[in-house]
């Protein structure tokens, strides 16, 4: 390479493009940090860096005693972004809504707390939540929020804001387990959404945790022509 490079994406590019062709094949071990810092005329945590990409995206293989090598089997990481319902619907130029159908405080189903791993002795706040697209149903959210991990969600009327946007700026989680699946719309989900009772619907759930303590699981069901994008 003639040109050296000193920004961690540029680098990051030419070991993209050096793996894809085959300069180092699947196995191989690359140079260190201190040969690649020296080609490129970058400093090592430039270099750092570029390889740590390369590493979330799956292409290389980083090990502390053995260095670093192509990965065999290459795995593509898909990252999702848990999207504000209201932003959602803005973003497709359409007008947000919100209606809260029903808040209540009770003792923790015994399904959730299978989920969960909730004792018997939980309570959690259930919500149900209606969200619109210029006065179209677009979403029917169903919500359980432990209140021993926020218990403040208790004196919450979530008349006017939505579970989702209140437990962003209260509750930071730090995991999340996502579902996503079809099935057919009950009586409710059917007759809110507009649609006819065992119809297919589109749903999602997720689960978040702080540390070992759960915070809430939502279940999301859209109508069938909601889809959901991605990119790896």
């Amino acid at each position: 390479m003639n040109e050296r490079r000193t920004s961690f994406r540029d680098i990051k590019s030419e070991l993209e493009r050096r793996i894809a062709r085959r300069v180092w094949p699947p196995g191989a071990i690359m140079p260190g940090e201190e040969a690649l810092a020296a080609e490129f005329g970058a400093a090592r945590a430039t270099v750092n860096r570029a390889l740590q990409e390369l590493a979330r995206s799956g292409l290389i293989e980083r090990k502390r005693k053995s260095g670093t090598r192509v990965a065999l089997y290459p795995v593509r990481e898909a990252r999702l972004a848990i999207p504000l319902v209201r932003k959602e619907i803005e973003a497709k130029g359409a007008r947000y809504a919100y209606s809260l159908l029903g808040r209540e405080i009770v003792a923790a189903p015994d399904f959730l707390r299978a989920r969960l791993d909730l004792p018997e002795t939980a309570r959690v706040l259930h919500l149900r939540c209606l969200h619109l697209a210029d006065r179209a149903p677009f979403q029917y959210e169903e919500r359980w929020i432990s209140l021993d991990a926020v218990p403040d969600a208790a004196d919450e009327p979530f008349d006017e804001t939505g579970p989702n946007e209140w437990l962003v700026a209260n509750a930071p989680f730090s995991r999340a387990e996502f579902v996503f699946r079809a099935a057919r719309a009950g009586r409710e989900e059917a007759a809110l959404l507009q649609l006819v009772e065992g119809e297919a619907v589109f749903i999602g759930e997720r689960m978040t945790w702080l540390a070992d303590r759960p915070i809430t699981f939502v279940r999301m069901v859209h109508p069938p022509s909601h889809r959901m994008v991605t990119e790896i």
